[in-house]
């Protein structure tokens, strides 16, 4: 068992091309920021995004707590394999 009760870490999340930050509880329990900024972006932020991704040419989105990043940290932190 893990003693701990909530983590967090800032990562470069490369499906949205900015720094997000990710948030564990004890209880695998994860959210993540860029999820709550880029899953369902406002005016502004949709038009930055899609900015970005015509500059970097490739799409840029949100993959949601689903995504790689998410799923590892979690799962290092609660030793899964």
């Amino acid at each position: 068992m893990v003693d701990w009760e909530i983590t967090a870490t800032t990562i470069f999340c490369e499906a949205v091309e900015d720094e997000v930050t990710l948030i564990v509880t004890q209880d695998g329990n994860v959210k993540c920021t860029g999820q709550q900024k880029y899953a369902k972006p406002g005016k502004e932020t949709a038009r930055t995004m899609k900015k970005k991704s015509r500059q970097l040419g490739k799409q840029i989105s949100c993959e949601g707590v689903g995504c790689a990043s998410v799923t590892q940290y979690r799962d290092g932190l609660l030793g899964k394999k």
